[in-house]
């Protein structure tokens, strides 16, 4: 190193660079979201469950390997089963399978899944739900 450079930061010191310039304040909006990628998938597997794992990952914004990845996580923790039928794969999910955090361990799947599927009906008009008791007659 050159005398005339300047002292290199230390590791702590760079992550708080980046943090600092990954904040709004610093002029780009955060990108942060409430849900993974893994809740993202199982979530639009109970939307289209003969989707195929590119349209899954064109609809989330990653790549359909990823969505691979993912898939197999769900599958081998008891969360989505997989059929074959012809040269497609069939989901379908187990929404009695409880999350898997300490915190969220007493709740079942199914209710991240209800959040989604009642806000599609809102959405798309084919139903209205009403939030204090359930579907609207």
């Amino acid at each position: 190193m050159d005398r005339l450079d300047p002292p290199r930061p230390k590791k702590s010191q760079k992550v708080e660079n980046a943090k600092m310039t990954m904040s709004p304040s610093g002029g780009r909006p955060s990108t942060w979201t409430f849900l993974t990628h893994h809740a993202r998938v199982l979530v639009e597997i109970a939307r289209n469950p003969e989707a195929r794992l590119r349209d899954v990952a064109d609809s989330i914004g990653i790549t359909e390997r990823a969505v691979q990845g993912i898939v197999s996580d769900l599958h081998q923790a008891g969360y989505v089963n997989r059929e074959r039928i012809g040269r497609r794969n069939h989901y379908t999910l187990n929404l009695d399978q409880h999350f898997r955090y300490p915190t969220e361990a007493g709740l079942p799947v199914r209710a991240l899944i209800d959040i989604f599927t009642q806000h599609d009906l809102l959405t798309t008009g084919e139903g209205r739900v009403r939030s204090d008791q359930g579907p609207l007659p």
